[in-house]
């Protein structure tokens, strides 16, 4: 099979994998948070201030404007270095999860599957269908600010958010921990980003001549 058909089996499950584990997420989501205290708006708020939420959208997003045939206008998710940031955005989701969110909690039914499609499926299947198909060498060192924009306009958000809804997303930027701890953590936090921006950037360069060389064999053979 070539990476075209590759790549659009790919896309194809991880738009099936992600818009119904967004949608179950937020159907199992909405009735606990309004069991915990919250309003409706508040639960509503809540759910969306989830990074792995929001980034969830993105590679979403991302999936169906690649599957438009007819645009109608330039999309922002049509652009190769949005893919790419995505690709960097939708990675660190995976890695923070499995390495600090994950001992945390252990989720059970919907909650568990919900958790291994957002967490798991989505990034994988991502991260496939743009090594395979969605890359293009366009990205440039540029690129890595604006894709660090991204967390840094999360994090701004939610530190605004925090006086009015008392609550934080993720423990680990929790003030509650102490402004010493949430300041380490954002500064790891960052770090990663940085790594995995140079990592994509990388990768951006690599797999486009490998993907030609890939062609050029098959049409020789």
């Amino acid at each position: 099979m070539t990476a075209a058909r590759l790549g659009a089996a790919a896309r194809f499950a991880g738009l099936i994998a992600g818009l119904s584990g967004l949608l179950l997420q937020f159907v199992i989501s909405i009735p606990a948070s309004l069991d915990a205290g919250r309003s409706l708006a508040g639960a509503v708020a809540h759910f969306f201030s989830f990074f792995t939420i929001l980034t969830n959208i993105a590679v979403v997003a991302v999936y169906l404007v690649a599957g438009s045939k007819q645009l109608g206008r330039p999309s922002l998710f049509a652009s190769p270095q949005t893919r790419a940031g995505v690709a960097v955005a939708i990675t660190v989701v995976f890695v923070v999860y499995v390495a600090v969110l994950a001992p945390l909690w252990q989720p059970r039914g919907w909650f568990l599957l919900c958790d291994i499609i957002l967490h798991y499926a989505a990034p994988a299947l991502y991260l496939a269908w743009w090594g395979l198909v969605g890359a293009d060498g366009s990205t440039r060192k540029s690129d890595l600010a604006l894709w660090l924009g991204y967390p840094l306009a999360y994090l701004a958000y939610v530190m605004a958010r925090y006086p009015l809804a008392g609550e934080m997303p993720y423990p680990f930027l929790d003030p509650a921990r102490g402004m010493v701890a949430v300041a380490t953590s954002v500064a790891v936090m960052l770090a990663l980003f940085i790594t995995t921006s140079v990592i994509i950037l990388l990768a951006d360069r690599w797999l486009v001549p490998i993907r030609s060389a890939r062609r050029d064999e098959i049409a020789r053979s």
